[in-house]
């Protein structure tokens, strides 16, 4: 119940955000492929690097909300920007022009984060490694997948239509 609840909320707002449907849609859809994707190459990790015995029930859903709330604070950075961009330059210039002015910042927010989170895998709890990694890699697939080429490259195939219904003056 948890996991759709946040993702519904997240989507009302980037639709109230963006003035758009298909973009954030997008956007939700790149956030659960990264979750999953880092999921599994933790679980690799915990069962086949670490060795840890076992997982706390609770690591998925805190790994869930942290990667979340982190990944879409970036797309809202990149995306915010984007449609301010295209529409003076169309969608593809304009998605362009908005990773050339954003990542920079998301790259260096993204590092720094994950730096942080996997101090927290120092501490001699499993919990808290589990925790450290879950984020910290996922925060590194976000940044450096997803936003800079997942989220801008559908949003460059799909075209103008990613702003719709309010796609207005937006041209490919």
């Amino acid at each position: 119940m948890i996991l759709p609840t946040i993702l519904g909320v997240i989507f009302v707002v980037l639709v109230l955000l963006l003035r758009a449907i298909v973009a954030p849609a997008l956007i939700v859809v790149a956030n659960i492929v990264s979750y999953g994707a880092t999921i599994g190459l933790s679980a690799l990790l915990f069962n086949h690097v670490f060795g840890f015995p076992g997982s706390d029930p609770s690591v998925p859903l805190l790994g869930f909300v942290f990667l979340v709330a982190l990944g879409v604070d970036y797309s809202i950075f990149l995306m915010s920007r984007a449609r301010e961009e295209s529409l003076e330059h169309g969608n593809r210039a304009g998605i362009r022009r908005a990773l050339a002015v954003t990542g920079g910042v998301i790259t260096s927010a993204g590092i720094v984060l994950a730096a942080t989170f996997a101090a927290l895998g120092v501490i001699p709890l499993i919990f808290l490694a589990q925790i450290a990694v879950i984020v910290g890699l996922g925060v590194l697939i976000d940044t450096f997948v997803v936003r800079s080429l997942l989220v801008p490259g559908l949003v460059a195939d799909v075209g103008r239509r990613s702003w719709w219904p309010w796609q207005g003056r937006i041209k490919d």
